[in-house]
């Protein structure tokens, strides 16, 4: 049987963690690697901003701004 590794769980659930859709449990874990891991958290903090931004830019967004912005996502 194949471990899962703890990064690529976490970029699995960070929009659910970000979206406070998780169990208790399974916030926790999410907490518990983003304090231990830099990389994660970096990733985590990115989406936070893009979140932040994207809510500022309003409706609709338009097509390019959101192939742009997922662009960026996949940069990091």
């Amino acid at each position: 049987m194949t471990a899962i590794d703890p990064c690529d769980w976490c970029e699995e659930v960070l929009q659910p963690f970000l979206d406070r859709e998780l169990t208790d449990a399974e916030m926790r874990e999410a907490e518990g690697h983003l304090d231990d891991c830099s990389y994660c958290r970096k990733r985590y903090r990115f989406e936070q901003s893009l979140r932040r931004y994207v809510r500022q830019v309003g409706d609709p967004m338009p097509a390019e701004m959101k192939a742009r912005l997922s662009d960026l996502r996949l940069a990091l």
